[in-house]
């Protein structure tokens, strides 16, 4: 099966509005005719508008970095999934390792969030990856499931195929450390394989999953050309125009015309 690439740009807590303004102007100038690549940018909510509306007509989607899993109510600080859909947001975040690590999130929390995403249509990316220290004992395929079951609990078939699976090797994530094509393309497979078991092996082949730690235009290329690797979760990189463009050109089918 043919998954169409997708690239998301996760711009965390940076951008003002009109810094935001500026680097969607730039992103939407290099990526004007790319339509073999699902791109989709996340800037914090502060700029959720602004570059809501600087997309519209775009063939660039809006996303969010992470949601409540409750519609409205006394959450202080909290988003709903109504919120973003207002601002015409298609994908969100969910379970990325600095929401694990700083604010306490669980697989639990993440599948309440994920299940609350889905019911407001709205596509999770769903983050799951190891620490150094786990992958160092030997614990990568033990910390992935727990998280991709915990997390992507009691799905129908037809909500699975709305979800996109982000492995994030923690190890990797901004330190300017990568997993190997070998490695991600390793990680990737497993998880694959635990999506047939938790569905089917249709479902399993249509989900697409990406990569995220330290992509850069240099590297992106021979990650995406592994053939579970579906395109990337891009942090830093995303933040300037042109890299983050480089980027979702490397992720582009062989063979297909921009």
């Amino acid at each position: 099966m043919m998954r169409k690439p997708i690239v998301a740009g996760n711009w965390k807590m940076n951008k003002t509005c009109a810094e935001a303004a500026d680097l969607v102007s730039g992103i939407i100038r290099e990526l004007a005719e790319v339509t073999h690549v699902d791109v989709v940018v996340c800037p914090p909510f502060t700029a959720l508008r602004t570059v809501s509306e600087a997309i519209s007509d775009t063939n660039i989607d809006l996303g969010a970095q992470d949601l409540h899993w409750e519609k409205r109510g006394a959450y202080t600080g909290e988003i709903s999934s109504e919120m973003l859909r207002e601002l015409f947001c298609h994908y969100v975040i969910l379970g990325h390792s600095e929401r694990r690590q700083y604010f306490g999130e669980t697989s639990e929390s993440v599948n309440r969030k994920v299940h609350a995403a889905l019911e407001a249509s709205l596509r999770p990316i769903v983050c799951v990856g190891e620490r150094l220290e786990e992958r160092e004992a030997g614990r990568t395929s033990e910390v992935v499931e727990s998280h991709v079951r915990g997390s992507l609990a009691g799905l129908s078939k037809s909500q699975w195929l709305q979800v996109v699976v982000a492995y994030e090797p923690v190890w990797a994530i901004g330190t300017g450390r990568t997993a190997s094509p070998e490695q991600a393309q390793e990680v990737h497979e497993f998880i694959r394989a635990l999506i047939g078991e938790m569905s089917d092996s249709h479902v399993a082949e249509a989900v697409r999953i990406q990569y995220g730690g330290s992509i850069k235009p240099d590297n992106a290329r021979e990650l995406f050309a592994q053939p579970d690797i579906d395109g990337g979760l891009v942090g830093g990189a995303s933040l300037e125009a042109r890299s983050f463009a480089q980027i979702v050109r490397a992720a582009i089918p062989e063979g297909a015309q921009e």
